[in-house]
């Protein structure tokens, strides 16, 4: 019985020496670990609770397009602007604001929206199509050279043909038929044969060609 006392003693004075070597480290890292884990709870409640609120200003920008109210639109939109720049609501809450000033014949307003898509926008999908409509206003306010600079850069491969077709929009309107007949000649060889697009551009193309004579 004493003997085992004599262990226990020697195992308790190893784990007091241990306990000074180490503890204050270990105390440490379980604090750090814990205050890791509160942040991390608390990064994805505000994520969440972002998304949710800037879900609410996206469905109010639809609400106001389809019932025509523009002050709706534009109180909504400067919101997610303004605080919810980084949720994916936001470029497609501006989307949706940019079509309807388009629409409403607000060309300036489309325009300044669809800018902010273009630099704020994370996806490179949502950005491609904001790119797309931008030239789209910027030829309409007779700006065709600002109008290539939008269409010009990377984009998803998937964008490619519809890009082309834009630069050849432009030409067209530029009187440029060569570059203009290229540039759809380029977009129907990558357009998916059973599109829809694809006669538009055939037209467009036909137009071209002959202009180019």
């Amino acid at each position: 019985m004493a003997a085992y006392d004599l262990e226990e003693q020697d195992k308790l004075a190893e784990l007091k020496a241990w306990w000074a070597r180490f503890g204050t480290l270990i105390t440490l890292i379980v604090v750090i670990a814990a205050v890791a884990f509160a942040g991390w709870n608390g990064w994805k409640w505000w994520q969440s609770k972002q998304a949710a609120e800037a879900s609410a200003l996206y469905f109010a920008i639809s609400e106001g397009v389809s019932k025509g109210e523009p002050a709706k639109v534009k109180d909504a939109s400067a919101q997610l602007m303004d605080r919810y720049a980084r949720t994916a609501y936001a470029p497609r809450g501006l989307l949706l604001a940019a079509k309807a000033a388009f629409d409403d014949g607000k060309l300036d307003d489309a325009r300044s929206r669809l800018e902010w898509v273009v630099a704020n926008a994370k996806e490179d999908e949502v950005r491609a199509l904001a790119r797309l409509r931008l030239a789209s206003v910027l030829l309409d306010l007779k700006k065709p050279e600002e109008a290539l600079a939008a269409l010009d850069g990377k984009r998803p491969a998937a964008f490619e043909a519809l890009f082309l077709d834009a630069r050849g929009d432009v030409f067209l309107v530029q009187g440029k038929y060569a570059d203009a007949k290229a540039a759809f000649e380029a977009a129907l060889a990558k357009l998916d044969p059973r599109g829809s697009h694809r006669t538009l551009t055939q037209l467009k193309l036909d137009y071209a060609s002959g202009a180019a004579k």
